[in-house]
């Protein structure tokens, strides 16, 4: 909410239904000249509580009663000096799929149907017209009929407390919401609101690494995402290639394990296909590269990364690396040694007198009876091995570290 309740009661609203509200309300609230978006129930029979409209629904479709059940809304406050209806339903339309029924992606129900319930003419001509002009839109792109309900709004109930800003509060909580990635045409519209000027497109697959890639789906005016982006994003140089897309639709040809609910959201595809997914970043950068780590890292370099374990000495990688170059962190690849800091210490692991600065942090270990200084990397945080006062001039230091979990690029 951008403004206090007892100022909006002069604006508009428009009722909506996309589905399950919680995404709903986050996708609407990031339009420009919204003012407020609240998640509630409309159009049904019966009281308007989540359980009794889920118990609803249940009997409705084992046949045990008739009627119309409510669907989950959101009502979008706007104000019209900023932001026309006809800028909402393009929002609305654009950000979810209006062409599936009484489902709404994983959620199935009636009470997910699409809906538009208007309060005045102007509401109703904005909404069989935008309609039309993306049904058109929809077709060229082999969609299928809108199915989207418009009616005047008869009845409307806030959702419980707990169901408000439900995303914000609960960044990894689920909603199945995602649209078709199809435009809505823009020449509909001669001003065009700030949030919908960036050039939206669906990435294409093929343009992409089939062999594994790293795609994060984002949102306009999502703090999370900028802080992903901040934090992570603008200083990648990992090996896995990262996209970064404000489409919440599959790149062509390519496969989700499940819809998407919440941005920013970071999938991991190999061969096209979903293999696992990171949502809800609040600022845990490590968090989020422990969870890469487990999908490019070997059990054996897990066990080191992640359990502080040790490669039997003279079996790591790199023991012989004698190539200009860097060796740098597995999973972020941030530089972490230098290759003319490296020494032959024989003691079984590669070794070095001197790290990149800044790439490594400290911390005391007394596990197995003895006083040791742990050392890991400062970019992911996982162990690499630990520092002795035995090295070389001109620092004496030894950093003994597993092959294992280094990577070597050369010069």
């Amino acid at each position: 909410m951008t403004q206090k309740a007892q100022d909006l009661s002069q604006y508009p609203s428009l009722v909506l239904g996309m589905g399950c509200f919680w995404g709903a309300e986050k996708r609407m609230g990031e339009l420009s000249g919204v003012l407020d978006v609240q998640s509630g129930y409309a159009n049904g029979d019966g009281a308007a509580s989540y359980t009794h409209i889920l118990a609803y629904e249940k009997a409705l479709q084992s046949g045990q009663t008739q009627g119309k059940n409510h669907a989950e809304v959101v009502k979008v406050i706007f104000d019209p000096a900023q932001v026309s209806v006809t800028q909402v339903l393009m929002h609305f339309w654009e950000n979810h799929n209006p062409t599936q029924g009484d489902r709404q992606g994983n959620d199935v129900g009636s009470n997910y149907r699409s809906a538009i319930y208007y309060q005045t003419p102007e509401q109703e001509a904005a909404a069989k017209e935008t309609r039309r002009l993306y049904q058109q839109a929809l077709t060229e792109a082999g969609y299928l009929r809108i199915t989207t309900e418009i009616a005047p709004l008869t009845t409307y109930t806030p959702a419980e407390e707990y169901h408000q800003d439900y995303l914000q509060k609960n960044p990894n909580g689920y909603c199945g919401l995602g649209g078709t990635g199809v435009t809505f045409p823009r020449e509909a519209s001669t001003a065009k609101p700030a949030s919908l000027q960036h050039k939206v497109e669906i990435l294409q697959g093929a343009q992409l690494n089939q062999e594994i890639q790293l795609v994060m789906f984002s949102a306009p005016e999502c703090g999370y995402c900028d802080a992903f982006k901040r934090d992570i994003a603008q200083h990648w140089q990992a090996e896995v290639d990262l996209a970064i897309t404000e489409v919440s639709q599959v790149p062509t040809g390519w496969q989700l394990g499940q819809a998407l609910f919440a941005t920013p959201t970071l999938v991991l595809f190999k061969q096209g296909v979903e293999v696992s997914r990171y949502t809800g970043y609040q600022g845990d950068a490590q968090r989020f590269w422990q969870w890469l780590g487990f999908q490019l890292l070997t059990p054996e370099q897990q066990k080191i990364a992640f359990e502080s374990g040790t490669e039997r000495p003279f079996t790591g990688s790199h023991l012989d690396e004698k190539r200009a170059g860097t060796f740098v962190d597995p999973i972020t690849g941030a530089p972490l040694f230098r290759s003319e800091t490296k020494y032959e210490s024989g003691s079984g692991w590669p070794s070095f007198f001197n790290p990149v600065e800044g790439a490594l942090t400290l911390h005391p270990d007394d596990t197995h009876g003895m006083q040791r200084i742990e050392v890991r990397s400062a970019s992911s945080g996982i162990h690499l091995g630990h520092v002795f006062n035995d090295g070389p001039p001109p620092t004496y230091k030894r950093y003994c570290i597993n092959g294992e979990v280094l990577k070597f690029i050369a010069d």
